[in-house]
């Protein structure tokens, strides 16, 4: 009988590891945008400049993008569990630095940190899925990381409205952060009982390569400063980092192929770029991050700046995209091994779908009556993200050898971060050109949506390029590969 309940008992223990993994991921998500609402206590009570806050927002997502692929790369190395409850434990600190800052130059400081612990922890949870489920079970899983991913993004205006409304007081804001010390307390201690005990690479020329970290850390922070800080850096000549990182990353990727001829173990191994269902899957990630992420930041300004919308009811707002991603990925998880790739159009074009139909709210609703107006596109456009970001998670990472999961979750999720950047300074730049202008706030926001429609429809040609390439179950031809790849 032993045997008979090894099984179950190892089947829910997996279960109960991801929900580890899963909590982790959305408290870390939720930290991107929660603090957005609070910033205008944050001015208040520490008395904090726009460059103060500026960094305070924008911070987080910086170091977090810094740290990804290094973070991947180590846990491939040292253990996934140890790097994983090591940056929770840090990130669990950090919040609570943030939150006891008595300035606003501290604060900064701590929401970096904090940043960078949470890139700790990012890339774990895609490897330690990989480690723990295959097949559709590893899809299932994928699907419900979506859903957090979804929620966390879309979530996170109404966990800060609501925190600030119950707190009050110049210091409410301060329990954006504190909200994580229960949280990562309880989660940190169920990940030493709950998290596989896998080793990390025992291979002997297995060492940290740490030009490859400098070089990579440098072009990918020229390439997101200036995104990152549109809005506060004027002038024309940030813009001069771009080619300068563009530099460094073929630097980075002529130093990468170096190690790989010396025998010798690269940051990212570049054989994983050979398998196009990495490669492309990347590339639309990117893309798409670049449009959808966009959505949020326009729209809450619009009702908050241009309708008088208050914290919580503009976090209230996003709740129907929440809503539909949570059901589009659990959903993209369960069908994405029996459609792959036209599951990822669907889902497109369903993005494309409602986000026209939130542009012909705001032109048709008048007044403060757009949220309700623009609350079943919202719906439509949140089912259809659901089902573009997990199963493209699962189809990019598919052939990906486990061994190497840490490092490719990294590259795909600082492709991520990198297309969110983008986006939000491009799409940035037209919603506030088109106010100084004169143009109605309605007005300003359509143009913006607009041009995050254009950006998706650009990851729908992606995929469209990619249709016939990629399987959610691996041809016989791409097992030989992702073979030759683990050998």
């Amino acid at each position: 009988m032993t045997p008979d309940r090894a099984g179950p008992d190892r089947h829910d223990r997996r279960w109960q590891a991801f929900a580890v993994c899963l909590t982790a991921a959305f408290m870390t998500l939720l930290d991107t945008s929660i603090v957005n609402v609070a910033l205008p206590s944050m001015e208040r009570g520490l008395h904090a400049t726009t460059a103060d806050l500026s960094w305070v927002m924008s911070g987080y997502a910086l170091t977090l993008g810094l740290v990804l692929v290094p973070a991947g790369r180590l846990g491939d190395m040292r253990g996934r569990r140890r790097t994983f409850l090591t940056g929770l434990a840090l990130f669990t600190l950090t919040s609570a630095a943030c939150g006891l800052s008595s300035g606003a130059t501290w604060l900064v400081l701590f929401r970096l940190l904090q940043g960078a612990s949470a890139g700790l922890i990012a890339p774990q949870t895609s490897a330690l899925i990989q480690q723990m489920f295959q097949g559709a079970e590893r899809a299932r899983a994928f699907g419900l990381m979506g859903s957090t991913i979804g929620i966390s993004t879309a979530v996170g205006p109404l966990a800060g409205g609501l925190l600030i409304q119950a707190a009050g007081g110049p210091d409410a804001w301060r329990w954006v952060f504190y909200v994580n010390l229960p949280i990562g307390a309880a989660v940190l201690c169920a990940g030493l009982r709950l998290l596989p005990r896998a080793p990390g690479s025992a291979g002997t020329r297995e060492c940290f390569d740490v030009p490859g970290v400098l070089l990579l850390g440098s072009g990918v922070l020229a390439l997101m400063l200036p995104l990152v800080q549109e809005q506060q850096w004027q002038g024309r000549l940030k813009w001069a980092l771009l080619p300068i990182g563009a530099g460094l990353l073929v630097a980075f990727w002529a130093w990468e192929r170096r190690q790989g001829r010396r025998g010798r173990a690269p940051l990212v191994d570049l054989r994983l770029f050979s398998l196009r269902s990495f490669s492309l899957g990347a590339l639309l990630s990117l893309v798409y991050f670049g449009g959808f992420t966009t959505l949020f930041f326009v729209y809450t300004l619009f009702l908050q700046n241009g309708l008088g919308y208050g914290a919580l009811a503009a976090g209230l707002s996003s709740m129907p995209f929440a809503a539909g991603s949570a059901v589009g990925a659990a959903a993209g998880g369960r069908l994405v091994v029996r459609f792959g790739r036209k599951l990822v159009i669907a889902g497109l074009c369903t993005v494309t779908a409602g986000m026209l139909g939130v542009v012909a709210a705001v032109h048709w609703t008048p007044g403060r009556g757009v949220a309700w107006a623009a609350a079943l596109p919202l719906l439509v456009a949140g089912i259809g993200s659901g089902l573009t970001i997990s199963p493209n998670t699962t189809l990019t990472l598919s052939l990906v050898p486990v061994r190497r999961g840490g490092a490719a979750g990294g590259v795909l999720q600082t492709a991520q971060r990198i297309g969110s950047a983008a986006g939000v300074a491009v799409v940035g730049s037209v919603y506030f050109a088109r106010l100084a202008h004169h143009a109605r706030p309605a007005a300003a926001l359509q143009y913006g949506l607009l041009t995050s429609i254009g950006i998706i429809l650009l990851a729908l040609c992606l995929a469209f390029a990619d249709l016939h390439e990629r399987r959610a179950r691996p041809q016989p031809e791409q097992k030989r590969e992702a073979a030759r790849q683990e050998a």
